[in-house]
């Protein structure tokens, strides 16, 4: 009988939700042929995730960074680490192929859950909900104008599978549907009935805006002052990809100003939040803690389909270009013998 390999998952804090899902783990990797352990991430330390790994075949881990020095210490076992989630700008790809250590996400699996935080925040700023309940809260009653979106443009920026997702659950909405995504192959957004354009356009003819786009480079402040200045006034934007894709100071400044209507963020470039962030005075801004995908059902999705790929990864089934992020790794780790 083979051995089984060993996954060690370092994601969730004790709570009874989650003390059911990493049984429910247990028991799913079990029928894969994966033996599955589960390390609280209460008391989580970079040296801590080091130790445990170093004892395991594979590894989930949640946003926290993981560097090159650590996937040069794990690597003499550990052939696998997968992200619960799809963000990964936490994670030095460079460091993880020079170790030899394939890093892949959980694509998808949360996607359905993401899309409708976007599409709550998005119908709460138009709406100003936030100015509503502290108006209620005053005691003294008076009224927002917000503004409808059946109708409207909805421009989304990412058109992965969370961006996807957006587009399904709209349609009841009759919205002409704008998509930014310079890697999306040709004719995939027609097939979702949308049309692409350049950033410029979306934020100057686009009711609301929701951004999905991954942390790099490239999108750091993606969206800034230049371009909230050219959005409508009675337009919002919502953003839970990650924090550092909007300028957040910029951001507060259009609020505060009534360029825009409203905005919804669930990401920031600091969390927790400062509490000297100029969004917290506003209210015509929805904050949430980074839980987009916070719901029992993305939740097992993620966790099932971290192991789904670990268990393919093992089999030696090839891993999507949407799972996998370093394909080169496997040079290096046919060089060390590896998989």
């Amino acid at each position: 009988m083979p051995i089984m390999k060993r996954v060690v998952s370092l994601y969730a804090d004790r709570s009874p939700l989650y003390e059911e899902l990493n049984e429910r783990a247990k028991d799913y990797a079990r029928d894969l042929g994966l033996e599955y352990v589960w390390i609280s991430h209460e008391g989580y330390s970079p040296e801590a995730a080091v130790e445990a790994l170093r004892e395991a075949d594979a590894g989930i881990i949640d946003v926290d960074p993981f560097n090159g020095e650590m996937f040069s210490r794990i690597s003499d076992r550990c052939r696998l680490l997968v992200r619960y989630g799809v963000g990964f700008d936490a994670v030095d790809l460079e460091g993880a192929t020079r170790a030899g250590v394939a890093v892949a996400r959980t694509s998808g699996a949360n996607a359905q859950s993401v899309a409708e935080m976007a599409l709550a925040m998005i119908l709460a700023a138009k709406r100003l909900l936030v100015r509503a309940r502290k108006v209620v809260e005053s005691g003294v009653w008076s009224h927002s104008i917000g503004s409808e979106l059946r109708g409207g443009r909805l421009g989304i920026l990412g058109f992965g599978a969370i961006g996807r997702s957006l587009a399904e659950i709209t349609r009841g909405f009759e919205l002409d549907l704008y998509v930014y995504d310079p890697f999306l192959p040709a004719g995939v957004a027609e097939r979702y009935g949308a049309h692409q354009e350049d950033l410029d356009t979306i934020f100057r003819e686009c009711d609301a805006i929701s951004v999905h786009v991954p942390y790099t480079k490239q999108t750091h402040h993606l969206v800034n002052a230049e371009r909230l200045a050219l959005m409508k006034r009675d337009a919002v934007i919502v953003c839970n990809s990650r924090g550092n894709v909007v300028d957040e100071e910029a951001l507060a400044d259009a609020l505060r100003k009534g360029r825009i209507l409203g905005a919804g963020l669930d990401v920031f470039a600091v969390e927790p939040l400062p509490a000297d962030s100029p969004l917290l005075s506003l209210d015509n801004v929805l904050l949430a803690p980074h839980d987009s995908s916070q719901t029992t059902e993305a939740l097992w999705n993620i966790y099932k389909c971290a192991l789904d790929v670990t268990s393919d990864f093992f089999a030696g089934r090839e891993l999507g270009k949407e799972f996998l992020l370093n394909p080169e790794y496997a040079a290096r780790a046919r060089r060390k013998g590896g998989a």
